[in-house]
């Protein structure tokens, strides 16, 4: 699975953005696809993650109530819809996939955004 993420930007605390991942290559039936992140200095972060074929959802606890990880079939795109973005959301975001019994093993070149105080 090619993956190719975009939407950053620079946005104020308080405001929303939404995430976009494009995937392509092999069918995403078998596929978990998932959010990470990179602050600066900090390890990468599991962010959310959506099971291509069933829906389930996960959410890392310090995003669980402002974000939001869907998809859509069609485009075979995933996104993230982030709301009320505080200054350390501020990272480099990751799209990847694995398989069900997999590791993260498929991930995209990331997108960047800054969030302002």
């Amino acid at each position: 699975v090619q993956l190719q993420a975009s939407g950053g930007g620079l946005v104020q605390a308080g405001g929303s953005l939404r995430l976009s991942c494009q995937a392509s290559g092999r069918a995403l039936g078998p596929y978990i696809m998932g959010w990470f992140r990179q602050a600066p200095g900090e390890e990468r972060e599991f962010v959310a993650s959506f099971t291509w074929s069933r829906g389930d959802v996960e959410y890392a606890d310090s995003v669980k109530d402002r974000f939001a990880i869907s998809r859509d079939i069609r485009a075979k795109t995933l996104y993230l819809q982030m709301n009320n973005l505080q200054p350390e959301d501020t990272a480099i975001y990751y799209c990847a996939s694995k398989t069900y019994r997999g590791t993260w093993d498929s991930w995209g070149q990331g997108t960047q955004f800054t969030v302002s105080s």
